[in-house]
């Protein structure tokens, strides 16, 4: 092969970076396929990945996962007598999976995809050359405009009876926990919020929205994920305190009078990193936050997990005369920004006030915008009455689920001094019916006492 047709001009490190990004970005692995062959690598083993990786696709419409391909790769030479090749593949993917250093990984896509569709342009040309000597235009017409088509990022969709394999390959999803396990289970979110989807948390205000989201941070740290949590209304200290309280299960009043304890607790324990950044109330725009990510990535802090505290009150990137468009489109915005970035999202809603008193809050309580219930994946809430915020009680609903049952509603404890929130052990999912034939009892019960004190006082 010519080399002048290849990645050699580039260099080893970029060509190892090109592979990186086919597990990074799948979508963008597929657009790669159609104008490059693992001939165009310099390196033996990047070639012989490549084939793997190319071939499982043609075989199941879908790229394995990196520890899919290791299993593959390791099954094929277990018995070769290749052992510099298999060594260098088990080198460079320990490094790209303990080090997966992104930074560069933007630029090496747009130059390797643009260098790739020249050479399919250029190939197409030179069998154009010789259709116009024997006179075959309309061929040349048609090779020239499957040439340009090459490359791009849409496709023709899922062949639903070709391309059944894809449905059936077994794919690690990867989550982040929320903790509660009635509601991390299989059937309902499955290991809990995935890549590039939204949470929303809704209430009323001062039921524990943000309380909830320091849990769910909390509960990624335990399980050694990186976690951004952004915070609109309370200070960076006044949050990290929070989560000092929920990891270390001291109530936050005293945390800062057991400095020591806390201390000791984080030399003991293996928690993942943790980033908290203030905005002032109004001031961040989703592209505030994505800048910021961006800065993170350059330093070497690749997140798990993103929370925002709260969308409702980020800036919109548009002004429209009405509020409910506004908060429309910023939610629009996090979920792509959730999708580029391939992050899961967690973020709250305020409630209206008929939700103050309400056993149950739908979404029809969401204030403001309905729209925002229509862009999430995922939709739970709290509701607590006043008489019960003192006792801790509440309950929380799975108002909406994309991938999962919903409708589901649960008894909890707000433990709002160590931002803890769990399902009442031994408790079964609460009957909506119930609570709306409680509801009416206890209306029932206080019009039939105000009627008796009426009648006495007569």
């Amino acid at each position: 092969m010519n080399n002048t047709n290849g990645f050699s001009k580039y260099g080893k490190s970029f060509q190892e970076k090109i592979f990186q990004a086919f597990i990074a970005d799948t979508t963008w692995a597929a657009q790669m396929m159609e104008v490059m062959t693992y001939e165009f690598f310099e390196q033996k083993y990047l070639q012989y990945l490549t084939s793997k990786y190319f071939n499982y696709y043609d075989r199941y419409k879908c790229f394995p996962t990196l520890p899919l391909l290791v299993t593959i790769i390791r099954d094929d030479l277990r018995d070769g007598n290749n052992i510099v090749l298999r060594d260098q593949i088990i080198e460079f993917l320990h490094r790209i999976k303990t080090n997966p250093d992104v930074r560069d990984l933007c630029f090496v896509k747009e130059k390797s995809l643009d260098f790739c569709k020249k050479q399919s342009l250029k190939a197409a040309l030179e069998v154009a050359v010789d259709l116009i000597a024997t006179e075959r235009y309309d061929s040349v017409v048609t090779i020239m405009k499957e040439a340009i088509s090459k490359g791009e990022p849409a496709t023709l969709g899922h062949n639903f009876f070709e391309d059944y394999e894809s449905r059936f390959v077994i794919t690690n999803r990867r989550t982040c926990p929320t903790g509660i396990k009635q509601i991390d289970t299989k059937d309902v979110l499955n290991g809990g919020l995935g890549r590039g989807e939204i949470g929303v948390i809704t209430a009323p205000t001062g039921v524990g929205k943000s309380h909830f989201l320091v849990h769910v941070g909390c509960e990624a740290l335990k399980v050694g994920k990186n976690v951004i949590h952004y915070t609109f209304e309370l200070s960076e200290n006044a949050v990290g305190i929070r989560y000092d309280s929920n990891l270390c299960e001291i109530p936050s009043n005293e945390v800062i009078e057991r400095k020591d304890a806390v201390l000791e607790k984080y030399e003991q324990g293996e928690f993942g990193k943790l980033i908290i950044k203030e905005y002032p109330t109004g001031s961040a725009t989703v592209m505030t936050i994505r800048n910021h990510i961006e800065k993170l990535l350059l330093k070497g802090f690749v997140p798990s997990l993103i929370i925002i505290d709260y969308a409702d009150i980020m800036r919109s990137s548009r002004s429209y005369d009405s509020l409910r468009h506004e908060l429309k489109l910023v939610y629009e915005e996090l979920r792509n920004l959730a999708m580029d970035m391939g992050l899961p999202v967690w973020t709250a809603s305020q409630a209206n006030r008929e939700a103050a008193n309400a056993s149950v809050v739908g979404l029809e309580n969401m204030a403001e915008a309905y729209g925002k219930a229509m862009v999430a994946d995922v939709v739970l809430s709290i509701s607590r009455k006043p008489m019960e915020k003192a006792t801790g009680a509440g309950r929380l609903f799975i108002a909406k689920n994309r991938a999962g049952r919903d409708g589901i509603l649960f008894p909890i404890h707000l433990n709002t001094a160590m931002s803890k929130i769990t399902v009442i052990e031994n408790a079964e999912e609460i009957s909506l019916a119930d609570v709306v034939e409680t509801d009416k009892t206890d209306m029932k019960n206080l019009l039939k006492k105000k009627w008796n004190e009426v009648n006495y006082s007569q």
